[in-house]
């Protein structure tokens, strides 16, 4: 970190650094400045090749105030850079973000305060994290110190530099730590800088007040290279972005990261910059309320081929295309239409490919900036060119609840692709058996098809649901250094399974409710709940035959899944045959670790080996050793054991949003966790009242009501709790030393604390 003075200034007034009106004095402007809480260089460039590749590249050096030393009444400042080469032909994104070395001691004491607001399960997982010292992957650590030049534009970011040269032009010299990635560019400004907005000032993300000047087009030359092998650049053309800013707040009570309470809401953000063929240009932003969508803040402007600046607020740029990441699951658009009415401007700018995701803690928890290939209109004159866009949501708010909602989501449009209501011959001929096959649909009415077998599967799937088991998969894939997102459709997979087993359990439990809605026998009547059900289990079977994977681990994944498949049924076995036949001896003894083994056994077979398969088959499509297949195997057996611990537990103290009824388990005398221990806290007189309320099955509220109490004042609920906690803990402390520190990793760790936790 590095520290500089700060200059106070009133609200609402320009800091005594920036800018005066008239031409911008780049020696002076270009350095970092004193009062700036937060402070960025920017550039991006399209190349060509000796060898005729085209890539293009961005990158972005940070500079952020997060403390105040008020002794010296200075800024404290941390650094970060962010930068990625694109190869469009191979569709490749090969990103790098660095932190500062002091990222971790910044973030423990961020944590440490209770009142920062954020996910409580999230930031106890980041706590684990960065007590070591680390950050998660992708994100990685400076060895060293930034290095900022005062006098002149000179910044030095662990050896990945920017930097103004003596001729007037500008030097970027980037690298991996490995090498293999890296480009070596001097840029020459072509045409003069540019004030954005109101000239200069912006809107920043956080409210602030931001200084912003740009260079729309810079020629580059100099090298690149690519999976070690370097070659030179025979043309190119850059931009230059540098964006300050002041938050007048800071002046007069700076807390900073170290003791500032929430911080304010953020905005999500939208820019573009165009370089067209015509030698004309385009800049634009535009930021946004995320809980309204209203404007807080856009501008654009036009940098003609002449060199003339002319300024706008009335544009849409409006999003299409959407894309799903599969390790955040924000959704992002990726082709964009871009209408300025007065300037007779339509366009569009079309990513060359979607996965153009940077994912990192420096703007959680991604932001999309990739290149895209533009056309269409200017003043009625056919354009084309190349740009980028960059798009951030807000980054405040993030919850693993909310992010499993958005895995949800995600996995019901991966299920609506594989089993659409309106079927065609291609779709009905996947469902049916494969897609080859379409002489089973002859004599067909597709209509029927849907009402008869697939209708009775989406009514469930429609509501929504937790969808954790296919995160598993995905999940355990990323966490072993695999890549999830050509899995995406995996999603469905899972999904369709569980709801299989709930559709035939609700049927042969007798179910009224399931997932705030009627239960689907309810709706289709058994014979075809049954039947729609069991159909669920023979879909995955598609998603195997398409790999591109050695036999030998398509056998593996065959053997894992009806591996699984038998261990479930038997546990729904077990579980439809209960354990009445016993409960006399316990109600007697008071052994109720006889039940409780029942119960725990029952759990493994029904929920924990299941999901124990599929981190299992994400862990091997990733790459994964065996000893960290067998790892995440372990963690998720003991996350869906402790998942239906707590649900026995839930449904005696109750859903949240009503999902099911409470006490039900009650009223069908099942033998549950909270039930098998509280035989052996209850006297003899408790165990039998017990027992007498649930072998009687109720129907009666105050028998329920009664039941409950026995159980819950006992103690045995807590103790459900106490049992989950210890199997995901015990899992994890073999899990994580097999794991690198990474999102995924954070996110799987979270996610155990959830379950522990959750109250629906």
């Amino acid at each position: 970190m590095e520290t500089r003075p700060a200059e106070a200034t009133g609200a609402g007034q320009n800091p005594a650094d920036w800018p005066d009106c008239g031409p911008l004095d780049l020696s002076r402007h270009e350095c970092p400045h004193d009062s700036a809480t937060l402070e960025w260089w920017y550039v991006n460039a399209h190349l060509a090749t000796a060898s005729g590749a085209e890539l293009s590249l961005f990158a972005a050096f940070f500079r952020r105030a997060v403390d105040h030393d008020e002794a010296e009444q200075r800024y404290v400042y941390a650094h970060a850079l962010t930068w990625a080469m694109i190869d469009p032909a191979g569709r490749r994104y090969m990103p790098e973000s660095l932190v500062d070395p002091a990222a971790p001691a910044i973030a423990r004491g961020r944590l440490a305060r209770e009142d920062t607001g954020g996910d409580s399960f999230l930031r106890r997982a980041l706590a684990e994290i960065v007590d070591r010292d680390h950050v998660p992957l992708p994100d990685q650590l400076m060895r060293a110190p930034a290095r900022v030049g005062r006098d002149h534009l000179d910044l030095d970011y662990d050896g990945r530099s920017f930097r103004r040269e003596p001729d007037g032009g500008y030097r970027l010299s980037l690298t991996t730590g490995s090498g293999d990635l890296a480009c070596n560019l001097h840029l020459t400004p072509q045409k003069p800088f540019v004030r954005h907005g109101e000239d200069g000032v912006v809107a920043g993300r956080q409210g602030e007040r931001m200084f912003y000047y740009f260079c729309p087009r810079l020629s580059v030359r100099g090298t690149v290279c690519r999976d070690g092998t370097e070659e030179p650049v025979v043309h190119g053309s850059a931009w230059y972005d540098h964006e300050f800013g002041h938050d007048p707040r800071a002046s007069d009570d700076w807390r900073g990261d170290a003791g500032e309470a929430a911080p304010p809401p953020g905005r999500s953000w939208d820019w573009l910059s165009a370089q067209l063929d015509d030698g004309g240009e385009w800049s634009l932003y535009a930021l946004r309320d995320p809980q309204t969508g209203e404007s807080a803040g856009r501008f654009a402007v036009e940098v003609a081929p002449d060199g003339e600046v002319r300024r706008y607020t009335d544009f849409s740029l409006t999003g299409d295309a959407e894309w799903t990441s599969s390790k955040t699951f924000v959704t992002h658009p990726t082709a964009w239409r871009l209408q300025v009415p007065a300037a007779g401007v339509e366009l569009m700018a079309e990513a060359d490919f979607p996965h153009q995701e940077f994912v990192t803690l420096i703007s959680k928890p991604s932001f999309w900036e990739g290149r895209v290939r533009l056309h269409g209109t200017v003043r009625g004159r056919a354009v084309s060119g190349l740009g980028f866009v960059e798009r951030a949501i807000a980054e405040e708010g993030e919850t693993i609840d909310d992010f499993l909602r958005a895995v949800s989501k995600a996995a019901r449009a991966c299920v609506r692709a594989v089993l659409p209501l309106d079927l065609d011959a291609e779709s009905a001929a996947t469902v049916v058996a494969r897609a080859e096959r379409t002489d089973y649909l002859e004599g067909l009415d597709l209509r029927q098809v849907s009402r008869a077998l697939i209708e009775p599967v989406r009514t469930v799937v429609d509501r929504g649901g937790k969808a954790w088991r296919s995160y598993a998969l995905l999940a355990c894939c990323d966490a072993v250094g695999g890549d999830s997102q050509p899995l995406l459709r995996w999603l469905a997979l899972p999904e369709l399974v569980h709801v299989g087993s709930l559709i035939v359990d609700d049927v042969e439990d007798r179910s009224v409710v399931r997932r705030g809605g009627p239960a689907t026998h309810h709706l289709y009547g058994e014979a075809l709940a049954i039947n729609a059900g069991t159909a669920c289990y023979f879909w995955p079977q598609a998603f195997v035959r398409h790999l591109d994977i050695p036999d030998a681990d398509k056998v593996r994944l065959y053997e894992l899944y009806f591996e699984a498949a038998r261990a479930a049924h038997t546990g729904q076995a077990l579980d439809i045959d209960g354990y009445g036949h016993a409960m006399p001896d316990v109600v007697r003894t008071g052994d109720g670790l006889m039940a409780e083994r029942h119960v725990r056994a029952v759990h493994r077979l029904k929920s924990g080996v299941p999901a124990s398969c599929l981190a299992r088959i994400g862990a091997l499509l990733g790459g994964a050793s065996p000893e960290q297949e067998a790892a995440v195997g372990g963690f998720f057996d003991a996350v869906g054991v402790a998942f239906q611990i707590v649900d026995d537990a839930l449904n005696l103290s109750g859903f949240s949003r009503d999902l099911k009824q409470r006490g039900e388990d009650v009223t069908e005398g099942k033998v549950t966790m909270p039930v098998a221990k509280a035989m052996s806290r209850l006297d003899a007189a408790g165990r039998a009242r017990l027992w007498q309320i649930l072998s009687a099955r109720p129907a009666e509220p105050g028998h329920v009501h009664e039941a409950i109490s026995l159980i819950e004042e006992c103690g045995a609920i807590r103790a459900c709790r106490e049992e989950a906690d210890q199997l995901i803990e015990a899992a994890w402390a073999r899990l994580q030393p097999l794991l690198p520190d990474s999102r995924a990793k954070l996110m799987l760790r979270a996610f155990g604390h959830f379950v522990l936790d959750r109250v629906y």
